[in-house]
C-alpha cells in the first residue's frame, strides 16, 4: 500500500518497449525514447529494421477517459478515403488500440507509423493552405462516418461551460473582477453562438492549430493528434487555426486567409459558419484555459498561472470584432 496514490505516473522506457513487443508485430528488438510528457505521453519507437513509429499513451483528463475507440475508427475511415493522416497500426490481434494498467488506473495506447516530412512554418502561406485543404478533405470524408457512440461532443457544454467552471473553481484567479469579466464574456459568447441558425455539425479534428501536421514531399499537410476530436461545430474546427494565429500576442492573420483559401479550394464554407468562427476563437481560448486549470494540482499553480491574465486577450478580441454587438 502506497502512502501517496499517484495522479499521473511516468512508465519506464523499458516497460514501454516490453509493452509494444507484447502487443505489436514489429521487428525486434525495439528501442524507445520519450518525445513528450504532458496531456499525453508520446514515445518514438524504432524497430530493429529501422522503421519508426510513434506510441501515444493517453492520460486522464478532466473531460474523462480518452475516446480512442472513436478516434482510431475515424482515422481508419479517413485513411480509406485517401485523406493524408497518421492512421493507427493494428496490434497482433488486429485491434486499433490497447489498454495497459498503470498505478493510477488503466491507460490507453495507440501506435502510429511515424509521419515523414517537415514541421509546418508558422509564417508560410503555402503550409497554411495545405492545412486548410487537408481539413476540408477530412470534413468531406467525415460526412460518411458514423460517430454514434462517440464519448465527446464538441458542443458549448464541452468547449465553453465546463472549462469556464474549471477556471472559476480552480482558485487560480483571486481577482473577483476578473472572474466576473470571464463570466460575462462566456455568457455573451454562448448567447451569440446559440443565436446562429443552422451551424454545420460534423466530425471535427478538434486541434487543427497548424502544427498537428507534417508537410510531406508532395506539399500535403498530413494530420495527426486527433484525440481532442469528436462530433461538433465545423466553425469551431476552423476557428482553432485562427485562434493559433492571434492568441498569446501573435499577429499572423494573413495565414488565416491562406488557410481559408486552401479550405475553400476543396469545400465551401457557409456564411454563418465563417462568421461564427470568429466567436469560437473565444470558445477555444476558454477550452485551453480549462484544460490547464484542471491540471493545477498536477503541474502546479505557477505553471498554469497565466490563465489569470487571459481576460485581457478575450476582451480585446471582443472589442476588435464585435464592438457593436457586445450588449
Amino acid at each position: 500500500m502506497l502512502d501517496f496514490d499517484p495522479q499521473y505516473s511516468t512508465p519506464r522506457i523499458e516497460a514501454i518497449g516490453r509493452f509494444i513487443d507484447k502487443h505489436y508485430a514489429l521487428a525486434r528488438p525495439v528501442s524507445c525514447r520519450m518525445l513528450q510528457r504532458g496531456l499525453n505521453d508520446v514515445y518514438l519507437v524504432t524497430a530493429s529494421n529501422g522503421e519508426r513509429y510513434v506510441f501515444r499513451l493517453s492520460h486522464h483528463r478532466s473531460r474523462g477517459r480518452a475516446d480512442v475507440r472513436t478516434e482510431t475508427a475515424f482515422l481508419t475511415h479517413l485513411r480509406g478515403a485517401g485523406v493524408p493522416v497518421a492512421a493507427p497500426v493494428p496490434t497482433r490481434d488486429g485491434a486499433l488500440f490497447v489498454q495497459g494498467e498503470a498505478p493510477e488506473g488503466p491507460r490507453e495506447g495507440v501506435l502510429f507509423q511515424e509521419v515523414s516530412g517537415r514541421d509546418p512554418s508558422p509564417t508560410d502561406a503555402g503550409d497554411a493552405r495545405a492545412n486548410g485543404r487537408t481539413l476540408a478533405l477530412m470534413h468531406n470524408a467525415a460526412q460518411t462516418f458514423s460517430s454514434e457512440g462517440a464519448v465527446y461532443r464538441l458542443d458549448l457544454e464541452h468547449l465553453l461551460h465546463r472549462p469556464h467552471a474549471q477556471i472559476r473553481d480552480s482558485g487560480l484567479i483571486e481577482d473577483a473582477d476578473v472572474l466576473s469579466d470571464l463570466e460575462s464574456i462566456a455568457a455573451r459568447t454562448a448567447r451569440a453562438i446559440e443565436a446562429y441558425q443552422n451551424l454545420t455539425w460534423i466530425y471535427c479534428h478538434g486541434d487543427c492549430h497548424g502544427f498537428n501536421a507534417r508537410i510531406n514531399d508532395a506539399g500535403e499537410a498530413v494530420f495527426f493528434d486527433f484525440d481532442d476530436g469528436g462530433p461538433g461545430y465545423l466553425a469551431y474546427d476552423l476557428s482553432v487555426f485562427l485562434w493559433a494565429k492571434v492568441s498569446f500576442g501573435r499577429a499572423l492573420t494573413p495565414m488565416w486567409t491562406a488557410f481559408i483559401d486552401g479550405y475553400r479550394a476543396i469545400r465551401p464554407i457557409t456564411p454563418h459558419d465563417f462568421e461564427a468562427a470568429l466567436r469560437f476563437v473565444i470558445v477555444r481560448h476558454f477550452w485551453l484555459m480549462g484544460e490547464y486549470a484542471s491540471r493545477a494540482n498536477e503541474w502546479g499553480s505557477n505553471t498554469v498561472g497565466w490563465i489569470a491574465r487571459e481576460a485581457a486577450f478575450l476582451n480585446a478580441w471582443e472589442a476588435e470584432n464585435f464592438a457593436d454587438r457586445l450588449f
